[in-house]
């Protein structure tokens, strides 16, 4: 396995697990704050940007055949 592959599957787990991060924080901050504060809009649009990101580096993973689907005959 080439060392981009394992460095990009990393990233993206790394990038996975700050998206539900942030989505308890934004949790945390809409129990906390009762609707007084924007930290709760901040951590979601964080984690929307954040998803956003994913899916694109997901697309580039497949195009670039670092990333390869399972359960999926080529065949058909």
């Amino acid at each position: 396995m080439d060392h981009v592959e394992i460095i990009y599957k990393i990233v993206l787990a790394i990038l996975l697990l700050i998206i539900i991060f942030s989505l308890g924080q934004a949790l945390y901050f809409m129990m906390t704050d009762k609707g007084k504060g924007h930290r709760t809009v901040w951590a979601l649009t964080r984690r929307i940007s954040l998803s956003l990101l994913v899916i694109v580096m997901i697309a580039i993973g497949f195009y670039m055949g670092w990333l390869h689907p399972h359960g999926i005959d080529p065949a058909m």
